[in-house]
């Protein structure tokens, strides 16, 4: 069986590594990855935006399963084209991912259904929008419509603050047309808790929960980035916020897709945060999370790519999904500088995997002799598995000691207020 994945980061190569599990798959095909992915997929050099050619791709080689990743191409509907073209896929429709892809969309959605979130406001007018902010309780939270590489949010503790992010998004359109539209919407606050869900448009099977570290730096410091590292179980998740969230938040957001006629089969991510009234949606993405999957997939007992097949024949309701009962950490090495300017073409030397390490490689190529090189910001994903947190995390750093690139930085502290919580 040949199964192709569309993206080229983390996050594409912990799902390759979990397919790869499956001995009915032979062959995967990776649009376009990258050179720490060659040992687990084929690699080719197609954008993960170039829809046409993907299906094209998909078509010559006889895909029998495509699996979409990134949320551009999902947004572009890259699984509406591949279906069209009679591969079966794994993603949301164009109109479903609308749940990432417009974050208007999604607010207009929770408030019309009664799902718990932040009050907000939606403007399109630069001067009304500043003009708001004049009487609004600060911090305000202010976020760009549309897709903006996990940046387009900002936490505005003055009234400058915050005006300068209206200006920045609307007027010097930083994000392009993303901010075209804004969401200003109140500040929460409580820990934050991220959840993946399979759903195949009806039944709903959340994933085991993590713990997401945006900050650059040390003590939740610094600029916000991709994410620096994460853990999974998040103790914050309680088995009665677990159950709070099923049905106040995870069965109404399907349903209430259905109900506007783009149901959601994929799978779909609750950011959310543990305010004193209750669990709340802070956002919505339309695809596995980066870096969550990399701890979320190496707890998973069950088959990926049945569960997959499950959610795209609408059949996850007689299907399995079962985690280990263990901890996973995952601590990203980064270029220094990032999320701002950094240097690439840095000789990574990979630590070996194991049964409890793996090494997850997001920004690397291969040069002419074969040789692994630094290529983007995030490089390297290192994550461990263990019976509990505490020895996943050491695990995970022990590894990282054993990793090593030219100007490597890293948080030091992955995982430090889970444990600080489970004390």
């Amino acid at each position: 069986m040949n199964i192709l994945v569309v993206g080229s980061g983390g996050r594409e190569h912990a799902l390759i590594k979990a397919l790869k599990k499956n001995r009915e798959i032979e062959t995967i095909y990776a649009l376009p990855g990258n050179g720490g992915m060659a040992k687990d997929a084929f690699c080719v050099s197609i954008g993960a935006k170039d829809i046409e050619n993907i299906v094209k791709f998909a078509v010559e080689k006889a895909v029998d399963f495509a699996v979409v990743a990134p949320d551009d191409p999902l947004a572009l509907g890259a699984v509406d084209a591949l279906e069209n073209a009679g591969i079966p896929s794994f993603g949301p429709t164009k109109a479903a991912a609308r749940i990432e892809s417009s974050k208007v969309f999604a607010k207009e959605l929770m408030k019309k259904y009664g799902i718990p979130t932040a009050t907000y406001q939606v403007f399109t007018d630069p001067d009304a929008a500043k003009a708001y902010l004049k009487t609004a309780p600060l911090p305000a939270v202010i976020k760009a419509d549309g897709l903006a590489l996990g940046k387009g949010v900002i936490i505005a503790q003055t009234l400058a603050e915050a005006e300068a992010a209206v200006s920045d998004m609307m007027e010097n359109k930083v994000f392009g047309d993303s901010g075209s539209r804004v969401v200003i919407e109140e500040f929460l606050e409580g820990p934050e808790v991220s959840v993946l869900a399979f759903t195949d448009g009806k039944t709903v099977k959340p994933m085991v929960s993590s713990m997401d570290h945006k900050r650059a730096l040390d003590g939740d410091q610094g600029l916000n980035t991709g994410g620096m590292g994460t853990i999974a179980p998040n103790p914050y998740y309680t088995k009665d916020v677990a159950e709070r969230c099923m049905n106040e938040i995870f069965l109404p957001t399907v349903r209430a897709m259905e109900k506007e006629g783009c149901p959601f089969k994929g799978c779909l991510y609750f950011g959310l945060m543990v305010t004193k009234n209750g669990p709340k949606v802070i956002e919505y993405n339309c695809r596995f999370g980066d870096p969550e999957t990399q701890v979320v997939l190496p707890l998973l007992k069950s088959d990926l790519f049945t569960i997959m097949r499950a959610v795209r024949d609408e059949t996850l309701a007689d299907c399995p999904v079962e985690f280990d009962n263990g901890a996973a950490c995952c601590v990203v090495m980064a270029s220094q500088g990032y999320p701002q300017h950094y240097e690439k073409g840095f000789p990574i030397t990979l630590n070996p995997d194991t049964d409890e390490i793996t090494t997850y490689v997001a920004g690397a190529k291969l040069n002419e002799n074969g040789e692994l090189l630094t290529n983007g910001g995030r490089v390297l994903g290192v994550t461990a598995t263990a019976d509990s947190l505490k020895a996943a995390i050491e695990k995970a750093y022990a590894a990282v000691q054993k990793t090593h690139f030219e100007n490597a930085f890293y948080r030091r502290d992955i995982g430090q207020r889970a444990l600080n919580k489970e004390r």
